[in-house]
């Protein structure tokens, strides 16, 4: 399945690609195109649009669109849950959430500024977030 949402990714934008892949649609592939595309790239492709405003797996309320999916795909695994709260901090203005989200809006920043093209920036930055689930998988396990 083709999913499509705004070119320039920032954190909400990568972490929901590692999100669909891992836990959604290993096949997926993500086309970043100028936001005011989307809606008109998500018809002609017959891609699913996420992170844009009006859509079903986007922002509402407080809550980001790594929210949105995994509500959406009834993801209830607790390690999941916990970087949902880093993701949201990171991406909204929910700053200090958690203690973590100031940093991956950092580092997310910082893979932003080093790759200019989203592909390859998707590509490098991925691990991240597989890395900060191992840490949530951790933190959660060992909380129980």
């Amino acid at each position: 399945m083709k999913w499509v949402t705004r070119e320039r990714p920032k954190v909400d934008r990568v972490a929901c690609p590692w999100l669909i892949k891992r836990f959604v649609d290993a096949q997926a592939q993500f086309l970043y195109v100028p936001g005011d595309q989307v809606l008109a790239v998500a018809e002609r492709e017959q891609a699913i649009p996420f992170d844009v405003p009006g859509v079903e797996l986007g922002h509402h309320g407080e809550e980001c669109s790594f929210d949105a999916i995994i509500r959406k795909y009834n993801l209830t695994d607790p390690a999941l849950q916990r970087l949902a709260l880093i993701v949201r901090g990171a991406d909204t203005a929910a700053k200090d959430l958690t203690p973590e989200s100031r940093g991956l809006e950092a580092i997310a920043e910082g893979f932003r500024l080093v790759y200019q093209d989203d592909q390859e920036q998707l590509e490098h930055e991925l691990p991240v977030y597989a890395a900060l689930y191992a840490y949530c998988r951790q933190r959660s396990e060992g909380a129980s």
